[in-house]
């Protein structure tokens, strides 16, 4: 470090021409950083918390627009399925935002402000505006009361329900993980159908056979769009897509694949007639969905823990901007 030698093996590339024509040499990057720490510091999040919280959150927001479909096309049994499905989703989704900031009071204190430029801040208050929402079609549902009232809060939460299964990706896309960021434009869609994917897959689960042909629709939408958002994803992000298709979340994305594949077949093709198949579709169908959340968490985390995936496309995106700047 002081001597200022080149250390030997290391090659050399040509850089930028200085302001007086000289032509400067930089040593080839290396993937390594001080003491063999990672370039970034990886997220300390445990994928039992963030992933399960990126997972539930889906569930309950779809689910609360398709039980207002069912709700308006005259399927009462399954409409009320999800209203339960989604109540007891939000709980489970707060409890693991909770049990991953370590106490109660620190949400209470991401509402203190609202900023329209924070990810976790817009989140706060949408989850803060939903719960309520979806509590109260659940409840009023169930007991039979103030019917106007739980048709409004059925429509709040069905407003609601698209932010609520899409933000998790913009709060992950906002961070610093490259597995992450570098999927921004992917990531919403992704999450979007994997959750339509999971809210059909429980009306599978939970409705008679007479009313789940939305259930059908929405599996079959859900689970195309997500492998639609796979494939884009992989082929843009280059280098750091490697994430997404090596170690546990490769495994884990293959798995969500072929289960939604079998789950949103099964249920076009066999649970419109057989209570059996719609059970074994559904469960197919959540269980595709959290293997993609706890997928892209993995991706997301190894990612921030390899420099390579740091470097290569900051590089990349330096080397595209080497002819324009030669040529100003």
């Amino acid at each position: 470090m002081g001597d200022g030698k080149r250390s030997k093996g290391r090659k050399e590339r040509k850089g930028f021409k200085g302001r007086r024509g000289e032509q400067l040499m930089v040593p080839e990057a290396e993937f390594t950083s001080y003491y063999g720490k990672p370039i970034l510091n990886p997220p300390t999040w445990q994928a039992r918390d963030i992933a399960g919280y990126f997972f539930l959150g889906g569930l309950a927001g779809a689910g609360s627009v398709l039980a207002a479909g069912a709700g308006l096309t005259g399927r009462p049994r399954m409409a009320r399925a999800l209203k339960i499905s989604s109540l007891v989703s939000t709980a489970g989704s707060a409890a693991a935002l909770v049990h991953d900031l370590g106490r109660p009071e620190r949400f209470a204190n991401m509402l203190r402000v609202f900023k329209p430029t924070s990810p976790m801040s817009v989140g706060s208050w949408l989850l803060a505006a939903y719960g309520p929402a979806a509590g109260a079609a659940a409840v009023l549902d169930v007991g039979g009361r103030l019917p106007r009232t739980g048709r409004a809060a059925t429509a709040v939460a069905a407003a609601l329900g698209p932010a609520v299964a899409s933000y998790t990706a913009v709060l992950a896309a906002d961070t610093a993980v490259p597995g992450w960021h570098e999927g921004y434009r992917e990531l919403p869609f992704l999450f979007v159908g994997s959750a339509a994917a999971a809210a059909g897959g429980m009306a599978l689960i939970a409705a008679p056979v007479a009313e789940n042909a939305p259930a059908r629709s929405a599996a079959l939408f859900g689970t195309a769009l997500e492998a639609a958002a796979a494939r884009a994803l992989e082929r843009r992000l280059g280098i750091v897509a490697e994430t997404y298709r090596e170690g546990t979340a490769g495994r884990l994305m293959r798995a969500a694949e072929a289960l939604g594949a079998a789950g949103a077949l099964g249920g076009a093709l066999l649970a419109r007639r057989s209570r059996t198949a719609a059970v074994l579709s559904g469960t197919a169908l959540l269980a595709a969905s959290a293997c993609t959340r706890f997928g892209v968490f993995h991706a997301g985390m190894r990612s921030a823990e390899d420099p390579k995936y740091t470097v290569v496309p900051q590089r990349e995106r330096l080397a595209a901007r080497e002819p324009q700047q030669t040529q100003g």
